[in-house]
């Protein structure tokens, strides 16, 4: 049997976790889940906890601090290396991702037509997926020209991930800790010949709890995408190193 984890980052979830996981777990019955949880003040890590005690398929990080969407998902992809999963699938805990799309997610990893990929990503840029804003499709047709990437939905953290292939990657040299974490993966699972695909979702946006994302996060998006594409061309065509921003 395929051993699969459903990796979620929390801070500050604790109207959302409760049901998310009972959705999961219904929808998907034979995966794991681990919860990685930022200390979060609103009591989210303790119900974690006191639920991980009552179901072996649950499992819960404990970090300090707040430090950050990529790093919390770097947590989840090293976990799941290190305990021999076979894949990981990423989503968020607000229920913008739906746990209804787990199946497709983890089936569309062996397709009939093309064979096995290694990467399966919600989307909301093909037909069925749902357009959220024009600043993520902004940023996707910037991840796209900077980094060469063919998905339509490059920033979309809705994934499952064939963990073999992660386990090539040099997790060590990422440099995202927030939000370009997902184009910056993608763009380090490309370069080692990665095969992805795209199946549409709906995305949902959140109906409790607050947005993590804010202006900051944005920019600091915009610049390593810049420096990681300026990284490939500069490679390429042998020139100087990336500038700092």
């Amino acid at each position: 049997m395929t051993r699969t984890l459903v990796s979620i980052a929390t801070y500050n979830e604790i109207e959302n976790i409760p049901s998310l996981l009972a959705e999961i777990f219904s929808c998907a019955p034979a995966v794991d889940v681990l919860v990685i949880d930022d200390n979060s003040p609103d009591g989210t890590g303790r119900w974690l906890a006191d639920r991980a005690q009552a179901d072996a398929r649950l499992r819960v990080l404990h970090r300090p601090a707040k430090l950050g969407l990529g790093t919390a998902t770097l947590a989840g992809m090293q976990f799941a290396i290190a305990q021999g999963y076979d894949l990981v699938v990423n989503m968020d805990a607000d229920f913008s991702h739906h746990p209804r799309y787990l199946p497709q997610l983890i089936d569309g990893m062996t397709s009939r037509d093309s064979g096995d990929v290694d990467v399966v990503i919600g989307s909301r840029y093909v037909p069925g997926g749902i357009r959220r804003h024009f600043m993520s499709r902004g940023v996707n047709l910037y991840a796209r020209l900077l980094l060469g990437l063919s998905t339509r939905d490059c920033s979309g953290a809705f994934r499952c991930y064939r963990v073999a292939r992660l386990a090539q990657v040099d997790l060590g040299s990422m440099v995202s800790v927030g939000y370009s974490f997902f184009e910056e993966i993608l763009w380090r699972l490309k370069r080692l010949g990665c095969r992805f695909a795209e199946t549409p979702i709906h995305f949902a946006d959140r109906v409790q709890g607050a947005s993590k994302i804010n202006r900051q996060e944005a920019w600091n998006a915009v610049r390593i995408i810049f420096r990681l594409g300026f990284q490939g061309w500069r490679e390429r065509w042998h020139l100087a190193p990336a500038p700092r921003l």
